[in-house]
C-alpha cells in the first residue's frame, strides 16, 4: 500500500505492507531517534507526535498514519528548542534511550499548557526511564514550561 506521511514538515510517499508498524517505517526513513524498546506500547521510547498528540508508534500501523502529520525529535521550533536546552541544563538524560519519547511527550504537555508539577508527572507516566529517577526530567520540563 502507498501511504503519505508528513514528517517534520516534509511529505513522504512510502510503499508499505499493511501490517508494517509506523515505528519501523520511520526508522527506515532515517528517523532513528524513534526507538523500539518493548514492541508492546509499554516503554514509550517510540513516542512521536501524530496529528498533535503523542502516540506510541510501535502500536500503530503505518497505513493508519496515512495522511498524518508526524513530529519526531528532529522537529525544531521554539518549544522543542526550549525543551532540548532545559534537558541539557538539568542533566535530564543519561543513556538517552527514552529521551526522544520524553521530549516529545513533554512537547505535547507544553503545547497544551501544563500548569503544575503533578501534571508533568502524570503526563510523562507513559514513558519509562531506567536511568535518571525522573527528577531531572521533571525539573527540565518545569523549567521549559516556566513553572
Amino acid at each position: 500500500m502507498r501511504v503519505f506521511l508528513k514528517i517534520n514538515g516534509v511529505l513522504y510517499e512510502v510503499e508499505v505492507e499493511p501490517r508494517r508498524l509506523l515505528a519501523h517505517v520511520l526508522r527506515e526513513l532515517g528517523f532513528t531517534s524513534v526507538r523500539i524498546g518493548c514492541d508492546t506500547a509499554t516503554c514509550g521510547a517510540c513516542t512521536v507526535i501524530m496529528n498533535g498528540r503523542p502516540v506510541k508508534s510501535c502500536n500503530i500501523l503505518a497505513v493508519q498514519a496515512d495522511g498524518a502529520e508526524i513530529f519526531t525529535i528532529e522537529h525544531s521550533d521554539e518549544v522543542m528548542d526550549r525543551l532540548k536546552e532545559a534537558f541539557k541544563r538539568n542533566h535530564a538524560a543519561q543513556c538517552g534511550f527514552c529521551t526522544s519519547g520524553m521530549l516529545l511527550t513533554a512537547y505535547h504537555l507544553l503545547k497544551r499548557g501544563v500548569k503544575s508539577e503533578e501534571e508533568v508527572i502524570e503526563g510523562i507516566s507513559g514513558v519509562l526511564c531506567r536511568c535518571t529517577g525522573y527528577q531531572n526530567i521533571i525539573n527540565a520540563i518545569k523549567e521549559a514550561a516556566g513553572l
